[in-house]
C-alpha cells in the first residue's frame, strides 16, 4: 500500500439483518478474517437485504475493501474523534412524529 495507490480486494462475506424487538441491526463478518482498517471502505455485493419486523436474515455474499491510502488513513485517525460528535447529535424516541 502506497501513499497515494488505493488496494481493492474482494472477500467472502456473512451478512445479517435482524429486525426484531430485542435487537435492530446489521452485521457484517468476512469470512476469510479480512480486517478493516480506519479510512477503508467496504461495499457488499447484491440487492439490499429487506427484514420483515421479527425476522432475521443471514446471507452469504461477497464484498469489496478498498483500502485507505497512508494519507487517508493518517488524516481518518487524526480526525476520527470529531465524526464521533456527529454521532451524539441524535437519540432514539419513542415519541411518534405526526
Amino acid at each position: 500500500m502506497g501513499i497515494f495507490t488505493k488496494a481493492k480486494e474482494t472477500v467472502p462475506c456473512t451478512v445479517e439483518v435482524s429486525h426484531r424487538f430485542e435487537s435492530l441491526h446489521a452485521h457484517v463478518r468476512f469470512d476469510n478474517g479480512a480486517v478493516v482498517y480506519p479510512g477503508d471502505e467496504v461495499l457488499v455485493h447484491g440487492a439490499p437485504i429487506l427484514a420483515a419486523f421479527g425476522d432475521v436474515i443471514v446471507e452469504r455474499r461477497n464484498a469489496t475493501i478498498t483500502r485507505a491510502t497512508r494519507l487517508e488513513r493518517w488524516w481518518t485517525r487524526a480526525t476520527g474523534d470529531f465524526g464521533f460528535m456527529e454521532l451524539c447529535e441524535f437519540s432514539f424516541s419513542e415519541e411518534l412524529l405526526a
